[in-house]
């Protein structure tokens, strides 16, 4: 080894990187097979992972961008603990509603505590005795920590695991018009970090969820492992399913007076339009669910459309479906519900779609039975309309009109305007100019750390391994000697990765005592972006071979090539942030 080599130049024999021939029995999707074999992450139980050493740079890299995109905005990084006290949760009443995913704890003095899933309660804590004039205001806080969520059936990963890594920043505003600015600021951050990241993405429309609040975005890294479907359109519309706003063309059921009709082994919407001879849009779909308050509600839609309960929940609040036992005590027949004759205390909503609809097939709430020609406002009533349909790839674009485009995506980052929801709970108020106490109108603003790492992996791979972004790579390039200590390839190799190293490139050399096939088939395993293969053949002819690894095309490039190439970086600087383009210029 030559020992004059530059000490910033990595070496396979140093680092702890145990790759696999094989995929892992227990991993789901191809991000967690690859990143496993790669000797990337280790799972040490269901939804926990550690990161080995190429994983961290990697991990690093996604955090530095981030980082880096946030402080540009005047954005400042803090550190909150991970344990949080109760009390907090309990100020905001998040402590009950959250769920079974807030994981508490008592310490041996009998104080709860829970393990963060998200940290608005202690953000607002943290500056309420501190921010206390308008001219203090705006302020935006950001950290970069571990988050727990006890997931039922944590799964994919690291896209759905119980701890993972995220930045979320915080924005304490004087009004909604200030919230605004700082909401587009983020917005245009997030745009660059995941240009940075070379990442494909979409920001659709979202629901807040637990977060709260009101306006809000999701950014989508598109792929076909992604969990969420979203629809789009050419006119720049994007919506999650879960909120797309949809116009479903419900159809009439020709049909004079209502009549109850015998529909023996009918027990889907499809058996049901086929028995009928109409279409399924000419059917009412029921989906049968609860309130806040506990009140019992059945919800109807088109037949050829599904309930969506994010949307249910704008309808009637708090809406929960109801169980085959929960229904059963409120006297619904399973298969067979309608508005016509519902039990006492039972209310109707439904997609505003059948406001249009004059008579209606439905449930005649009896088994084995419908009614065609339910008349709107005579036979039954209903108490709630609004949208509540799942939108359907094809439906026409609330924008344009033009037919919507379907995907799926991995969350990666979403944005929230808060409001006041917790600076009021929580009494967190500032002195307004005219004198006054006032709230603070927040933001919160949240970039999955770890999961973007594992949504690269799901868009940049093949069937040999990863093609990792330059950005974020492990390392640019990978020097591959063919003969370790051979006296005339060794010391090329060397020299390459010495020289490349000082001009800007992270390098790393596979040093082991290898097969050349055991080297290559590691390299686009671990996906380095470039790989520089030497040996005694191409030296012979003054040349090596440089290989990139995305698309697999090789090249033959001669030492004084390389030479020219490493004088062009010392004359503009070191690569940076434009190592992408300076790679596609250097070969």
């Amino acid at each position: 080894m030559n020992k004059t080599v530059n000490p910033n130049v990595l070496r396979m024999t140093n680092i702890y990187a145990p790759t696999l021939k094989e995929d892992p029995s227990d991993a789901d999707i191809t991000s967690a097979k690859l990143l496993v074999r790669a000797g990337m992450i280790r799972k040490e139980a269901g939804g926990l992972y550690s990161f080995l050493p190429l994983g961290l740079r990697v991990l690093h890299k996604v955090e530095n961008i981030v980082r880096e995109e946030m402080d540009v905005t005047g954005a400042q990084e803090v550190l909150m603990p991970f344990l949080q006290r109760a009390e907090l949760w309990k100020e905001s009443g998040r402590w009950n509603d959250y769920g079974p995913e807030l994981l508490r704890v008592t310490d041996r003095h009998d104080n709860e505590f829970c393990l963060s899933p998200t940290h608005e309660e202690i953000i607002t804590d943290l500056v309420k005795n501190e921010l206390r004039s308008y001219k203090d205001l705006p302020k935006n806080l950001y950290q970069i920590q571990i988050k727990f969520r006890d997931e039922i059936r944590p799964r994919f990963g690291l896209l759905r695991s119980r701890e993972f890594m995220m930045k979320d920043a915080y924005s304490f505003n004087a009004n909604a018009e200030s919230v605004d600015e700082t909401y587009d600021d983020m917005r245009a951050a997030y745009c660059r970090m995941f240009e940075r990241m070379g990442m494909n993405y979409r920001i659709v429309e979202a629901d807040p969820g637990q977060i709260g609040g009101h306006g809000t975005e999701e950014f989508m890294a598109l792929a076909e492992t992604g969990e969420a479907e979203l629809v789009y359109c050419e006119c720049g519309y994007a919506a999650d399913v879960e909120v797309g706003e949809c116009s479903p063309q419900a159809q009439a059921f020709p049909a004079e007076k209502m009549e109850k009709v015998a529909t023996p082994g009918v027990h889907t919407i499809a058996e049901l339009a086929e028995f009928l001879g109409c279409e399924e849009a000419a059917t009412a779909k029921a989906f049968s669910g609860k309130d806040a308050e506990g009140n019992v509600w059945v919800l109807f839609v088109p037949g050829n459309y599904e309930v969506n309960e994010c949307k249910a929940g704008r309808v009637v609040p708090g809406f929960q479906p109801l169980t085959d036992e929960d229904m059963e005590k409120s006297g619904l027949v399973k298969g067979s519900m309608g508005p016509v004759g519902l039990p006492e205390g039972v209310r109707v909503a439904a997609d505003e779609s059948l406001r249009s609809v004059e008579r209606w097939v439905v449930g005649a709430n009896d088994d084995g039975y419908h009614y065609v020609g339910a008349k709107l406002g005579e036979d039954f009533q209903v108490d709630a309309w609004g949208d509540i349909c799942t939108v359907h790839v094809g439906d026409a674009c609330p924008h344009c009109g033009k037919p919507l485009s379907g995907a799926r995506g991995i969350e990666v980052a979403q944005i929230f305007k808060l409001g006041t929801k917790y600076s009021e709970q929580m009494n967190a108020n500032y002195m307004a100019e005219d004198g006054t106490e006032q709230p603070f109108f927040m933001g919160c603003y949240g970039v999955g750390i770890s999961r973007s790492m594992a949504a690269i992996v799901e868009q940049f791979n093949d069937e040999h391994g990863m093609c990792w972004p330059p950005a974020v790579a492990p390392a640019h390039v990978c020097v591959i000697p063919l003969t370790v200590g051979d006296e005339e390839v060794q010391p090329v190799a060397e020299k390459i990765a010495e020289e490349l190293t000082d001009a800007g490139f992270e390098v790393v050399i596979d040093d082991r005592k290898e097969r050349a096939g055991v080297k290559f088939a590691d390299a686009d395993l671990i996906g380095w972006p470039l790989q520089v293969v030497v040996g005694k053949r191409g030296l012979a002819e003054g040349t090596v071979e440089v290989k990139r690894r995305r698309t697999g095309e090789k090249v033959s490039v001669s030492l004084q090539s390389l030479a020219e190439a490493r004088k062009f970086a010392r004359e503009y600087g070191r690569p940076g942030k434009r190592v992408s383009e300076f790679v596609s210029q250097l070969f």
